[in-house]
């Protein structure tokens, strides 16, 4: 039979060095290979997609199938529904929410707005914090939410993250109700896009109320489901198996260990004993508490594990340890974290006044933000110097929370059966007659303070063998005018700051005063440390804890724990969430 060979030339030629003829070379050279070598492949843009954009996508999602279904013979993957423009998008993208992010925070927690990345597109955005937290806070809040939004939807025509006290959303198509918004003409931007939002003064009342409860319910009554739920077997994975090389040290409710998980990061994990005296109610009250906190100058909870018997909390890792091994001579067997490489010794030469200065005013700020700031006020009832952690930098942060007490905003003292705490933080009204408030934590500020600035814990036995009390044996000096004789010989030596330690110590000594009523407000605090033009009352007599006493309260000690100064610890069976 005869053939013949046929070019049809409707569709025209191609050019020797083009695109198609290497892919005519390419396809053809695969036509000699045997049936079980033949790959079948089929790559489908939307038809509303350009041939580049289109290009970018295919090559995106050949990547993507491979990772994904590697050594697999068939497989399907769909690529992301990315843009058209997909750098444009990078570019306008952070510029939009950097906006909405700053107004939101400065105004009234809430900001939207859209911008152009193309002549026809745009991204809209929606930001916003619940009104209780702090201009600071929110920001905080809103960054980590582009972070996570940049990681996981960079690419994508929209996401979404939702936390306790924040939420940042973006779409390419309009998602929110414009006609609740007062939008007022578009503001100067430096690139030539324009964004145009509604700034915080034109959204103050526009917020619907039910969204803001149905964020403040949601926190309060499933406060665990924003945190990560951590298995056993990964914290026994990270801890050796809670090995005693790992023990960083025994607090009040159990002990403590150090752990890495398996990307790396270094964990502190807190393992309440089986008999601990922190009850279910104050272990889920520890968690509902400090899931809902965000300040620099607290401790981060970054998850739980509950099974079976075990109750574990997983918090980062604080690389200094705790306040009294750099300022004590000798370290409480209480104490929440213990640096083991590094004596007492060695950690109290590290300290100088300039770095005692930034803690004093970290702590205070970390309460203000737990009396004043955060969503609900909330009373520490167990700051001390264990309770105060240092990172690399030597930022403070407070930890423990498992006594912590809720107070409505309105609430001015509350009372308790039983006692908790920390013998000598602890004030009169409170160890004695169980009356809490905020003031409970001024006080126990003013004896941190006083420790810090002196370098002696709260009591010790003199050479006379009788029991010095370190607020009354500040406000003796004080009132003789020694106050300088007190200074630790270590922060006078390294700092030409006498009148600033001075200054600390009479601020101290008002933390202590005896009437509660008399105490300054943790704000007014902050205000003293930061302002030295700022003239200071004349402190009172300050309250005196007769331990003699506490067992009126439902407490008791010995003379033991007097002479060797260790804190003593009382459960609260009434704690609330």
């Amino acid at each position: 039979s005869a053939q013949s060979n046929g070019c049809s030339g409707e569709s025209g030629k191609f050019s020797t060095n083009r695109t198609y003829s290497q892919n005519l070379d390419l396809i053809l050279s695969t036509l000699p290979s045997s049936d079980p070598d033949k790959i079948y492949a089929l790559a489908l843009c939307r038809g509303d997609i350009a041939s580049g954009v289109c290009f970018e996508c295919i090559n995106s999602s050949i990547e993507g199938i491979i990772k994904q279904c590697p050594n697999q013979k068939e497989a399907i993957y769909w690529g992301p529904g990315i843009s058209s423009s997909i750098y444009q998008f990078n570019e306008t993208f952070p510029m939009l929410m950097e906006i909405l992010m700053k107004n939101a925070s400065s105004g009234s927690k809430f900001a939207t707005g859209n911008m152009n990345f193309t002549d026809s597109e745009k991204v809209y955005g929606l930001v916003q914090c619940t009104p209780d937290i702090s201009e600071t806070d929110c920001r905080i809040c809103l960054q980590r939410d582009m972070v996570e939004l940049s990681e996981c939807c960079g690419k994508k025509q929209g996401g979404r993250v939702l936390r306790p006290s924040c939420i940042a959303w973006f779409e390419l198509s309009l998602f929110y109700d414009s006609s609740s918004i007062d939008t007022p003409s578009p503001t100067p931007f430096d690139p030539p896009l324009t964004p145009s939002f509604a700034p915080p003064e034109a959204t103050r009342n526009k917020v619907p109320t039910v969204v803001l409860l149905a964020f403040v319910i949601g926190s309060i009554s499933c406060g665990m489901l924003y945190m990560k739920k951590f298995t056993l077997s990964v914290v026994k994975a990270a801890t050796g198996d809670f090995h005693d090389d790992n023990k960083l040290g025994q607090g009040g409710f159990g002990s403590v260990y150090k752990g890495k998980l398996k990307n790396g990061q270094e964990i502190a994990v807190k393992r309440l004993s089986k008999h601990s005296s922190q009850g279910e109610l104050e272990f889920r009250n520890e968690i509902l508490l400090v899931a809902k906190l965000q300040h620099r100058n607290l401790v981060s909870l970054l998850g739980f594990c509950l099974e079976g018997t075990e109750r574990i909390l997983v918090y980062e890792y604080v690389s200094n340890g705790s306040l009294d091994q750099f300022i004590f001579a000798t370290t409480s067997l209480f104490i929440t974290y213990t640096l083991v490489p590094i004596t007492d010794s060695i950690k109290r030469g590290q300290l100088n006044w300039e770095m005692c200065y930034k803690i004093i005013c970290g702590i205070a700020r970390g309460i203000l933000y737990l009396h004043e700031d955060s969503r609900l006020k909330i009373i520490h009832r167990d700051l001390k110097a264990s309770n105060v952690l240092l990172d690399e930098e030597m930022n403070p942060k407070i930890t423990d929370f498992g006594l912590a007490r809720l107070f409505s905003m309105n609430q001015i003292q509350g009372n308790t059966h039983r006692t908790v705490g920390t013998y000598g933080y602890m004030v009169l009204e409170y160890a004695v007659h169980g009356q809490f408030s905020v003031k409970c934590d001024i006080f126990s500020l003013g004896v941190l303070l006083l420790e810090t600035v002196i370098g002696k814990r709260n009591s010790w036995m003199n050479d006379s063998g009788e029991i010095e009390h370190l607020p009354s044996h500040t406000w003796k000096n004080w009132k003789e005018g020694t106050s300088e004789n007190l200074i630790n010989p270590m922060l006078r030596n390294s700092s030409n700051s006498k009148e600033e330690i001075i200054r600390c110590n009479h601020i101290g000594l008002l933390c202590v005063q005896e009437l509660a009523a008399k105490r300054p407000t943790m704000a007014s605090v902050v205000l003293m440390l930061n302002t030295n033009s700022l003239s200071l009352p004349l402190p009172l007599q300050p309250a005196f804890l007769m331990y003699g006493n506490i067992s009126e309260a439902g407490l008791s000690t010995s003379d033991e724990n007097l002479r060797s100064n260790q804190p003593v610890q009382s459960t609260d069976s009434d704690a609330t969430p």
